[in-house]
């Protein structure tokens, strides 16, 4: 499960991963990251089967924490040009036996890369 985590000035400055991660005993990878000195966003990934205890967590030591439940979204917009296929890095989009565009959201890494590239604007990444 993806969680999008805010910092406020005071628990940007603490090492709040680190200890939930050992207190938790999780694995917590950083999916996208943007910190500075008084305000950080950071989403990470978890094991959906202990989300909800980290996420706990989190919230305990300060953090916002909101629960992505999609990592990329194609609209109606889409005209299935494929530009989308030739960026990403970790080949979540393939075409379908219609040769329509299908999305695989659980190799998305949030990098943005497709949403820069797609010449309709029918990606995004949900907040």
């Amino acid at each position: 499960m993806l969680l999008k985590l805010k910092y406020d000035s005071r628990s940007v400055r603490a090492p709040v991963i680190s200890k939930v991660a050992i207190e938790e005993n999780a694995l917590i990878n950083i999916i996208e990251a943007k910190v500075e000195p008084r305000y950080g966003e950071i989403v990470v990934e978890v094991d959906d089967e202990i989300a909800e205890r980290v996420a706990e967590k989190f919230k305990k030591y300060g953090v916002e924490v909101r629960k992505l439940t999609k990592s990329i979204e194609k609209t109606e917009k889409c005209v299935d040009c494929g530009a989308c296929i030739s960026v990403c890095p970790t080949g979540v989009f393939e075409r379908g036996e219609d040769d329509r565009i299908v999305v695989n959201e659980v190799k998305c890494i949030r990098c943005g890369f497709c949403v820069g590239v797609c010449p309709l604007k029918a990606l995004r990444l949900p907040e």
